[in-house]
């Protein structure tokens, strides 16, 4: 039987999805790459744009630490386009249009009306070391990452 989420200490299993540009992305632990990778309901929504320009306003301090920062969302790549245009996003951000993935992760629904917010970060080998979730912070979503970073 499938494990219906994931939390610190298990792999992630490898998915593909396309990105803003309209682009497949595979993502794999066999990637040996650190990420972030931050599930969140809907583009150029207040809480989400927080979200997303705090991890823009980190992104340079988590690349110098090793990690790429990807965030997923229900919505269209064409969508994606614009929300990283409108707030210069500068990392790359997914589209899940059927909830697969965001499932795969537990990232499903917050009490099954909305898409949850929901964050992992993961070591080069697709370990989850840390996990987030809170609906309603968007940038604590990021503070809590750094804490986490910090301790390490």
């Amino acid at each position: 039987m499938a494990k219906k989420e994931f939390g610190v200490g298990d792999t992630i299993q490898s998915f593909s999805l396309l990105n803003h540009r309209n682009e497949k992305v595979a993502i794999s632990p066999s990637d040996q790459k650190k990420r972030v990778i931050y599930f969140y309901p809907k583009d150029d929504t207040k809480v989400c744009t927080a979200q997303a320009c705090s991890f823009r306003d980190w992104q340079s301090e988590l690349t110098k630490l090793g990690y790429e920062v990807i965030g997923i969302s229900g919505d269209s790549p064409a969508a994606h386009q614009k929300f990283v245009a409108n707030h210069n996003l500068n990392f790359t951000l997914l589209s899940d249009q059927g909830g697969k993935v965001r499932k795969q992760f537990g990232a499903a629904s917050f009490m099954g009306l909305i898409p949850s917010r929901k964050t992992f970060l993961m070591d080069e080998r697709g370990v989850i070391e840390f996990v987030y979730n809170s609906i309603f912070e968007g940038e604590g979503h990021v503070d809590a990452i750094r804490e986490f970073i910090n301790k390490k």
